[in-house]
């Protein structure tokens, strides 16, 4: 007899598997999924304005710290000679320094959904006591601005079931063999002989142990893990999220390299539970990307989830384009950011490097 025939297919879990529970209905019409956060208690205090910094300016680099950039980015490619960095004659720098506005939104979201796992013991608690709603669980938060998940069971929500996949039986017909045991012999391909003798590999029975199972023809249910029945509970996932967006403030220096790897000189922070838009920033484009940013933050993040604190900074990132002559000829490479990094698309003393 086909082992297999003795075991029906696995199913997915029944609708009666788990129960019902207070405050958690939408998750057995398949629903769950992110909880809007809970009114709070007291009223919230508006935002307020931040202080207003009082340097906006970054000194200008000198000649001789835009050579020393220039040879350090030179050195560290392998096809650039060293000719226009070393005699390369400097005619003058501009700099063009360019702010870039930052917004971080600190957020808690919540999800619920019905989750099983192997039995190894643990105590049943459903309806021993209420349940907890779900902004109502103790989680541990993670530093402010820090992306974490941490996923917890939901108190009095536990119960004890047979494993729907096995019956509660603790295994599976294995797929290899389809639960027989043996597997055709790759030798001989079933027919027990190999050049009109018998096949030594399987002495002429045509079939080989199968090694996925043992020769047992079955093998530990993946659901229970052989447990034979499963904890059924409602697993809560909190995930703690920093959502932030850059700014950046178109700049004509004609530098086209991303400025997303550099730093700049931070010229303002200002962290709070709820921020108020950026005033009196000289540079009208900063004050309407923190207006818009903070807005459609705090519109965004507040449907489906509890912001935690917000934190805007305004950085002004230095760029120095530098003109410099070589050998006749005329040429430009810019320095950027408080790394210095150096973008020259026309360096002119290039060559070919074949690598093995």
């Amino acid at each position: 007899m086909n082992s297999a025939a003795a075991y029906p297919p696995p199913s997915a879990p029944p609708a009666n598997m788990f129960g019902n529970v207070p405050g958690y209905e939408d998750i057995m019409s398949g629903g769950g999924g992110y909880l809007p956060p809970p009114m709070p208690l007291e009223p919230i205090a508006p935002p307020q304005p931040g202080p207003t910094p009082d340097n906006w300016n970054i000194p200008s680099m000198s000649e001789d710290e835009a050579r020393e950039a220039f040879k350090s980015y030179v050195s560290a490619q392998c096809c650039y000679r060293s000719g226009p960095a070393e005699d390369g004659v400097i005619t003058n720098t501009e700099p063009s320094n360019t702010y870039r506005y930052r917004l971080e939104t600190f957020t808690e979201s919540r999800l619920t959904e019905w989750a099983t796992k192997p039995h190894e013991g643990e105590p049943a608690d459903f309806y021993t006591e209420t349940a907890p709603r779900p902004w109502e669980v103790q989680a541990t938060p993670p530093n402010l601005f820090t992306n974490h998940t941490q996923e917890i069971r939901v108190p009095y929500t536990a119960s004890i079931k047979d494993c729907h996949s096995c019956h509660a039986t603790g295994t599976m017909p294995c797929e290899e063999c389809h639960g027989n045991g043996y597997k055709q012999c790759w030798v001989c391909n079933g027919s027990g002989s190999k050049s009109d003798e018998n096949c030594s590999h399987c002495n002429g029975t045509g079939k080989d142990r199968c090694s996925e199972c043992n020769s047992h023809g079955t093998k530990d249910c993946e659901t229970c893990k052989g447990k034979r029945q499963l904890l059924t509970y409602i697993k809560l996932k909190v995930e703690w999220t920093n959502n932030m967006e850059d700014h950046v403030v178109e700049q004509n220096s004609g530098l086209t390299a991303d400025l997303k790897s550099v730093t700049g000189k931070e010229l303002f922070k200002n962290s709070q539970y709820l921020l108020y838009p950026l005033i009196g920033f000289p540079n009208p484009v900063i004050a309407e990307a923190s207006q818009r940013l903070v807005t459609e933050h705090q519109s965004k993040y507040a449907q489906n989830s509890r912001i935690l604190q917000q934190r805007q900074t305004v950085e002004l990132i230095p760029i120095t384009k530098v003109n410099y002559k070589w050998k006749g000829d005329s040429y430009t490479y810019y320095v950027y950011g408080n790394e210095r990094q150096v973008s020259a698309d026309d360096y002119p003393a290039t060559c070919c490097c074949v690598i093995m």
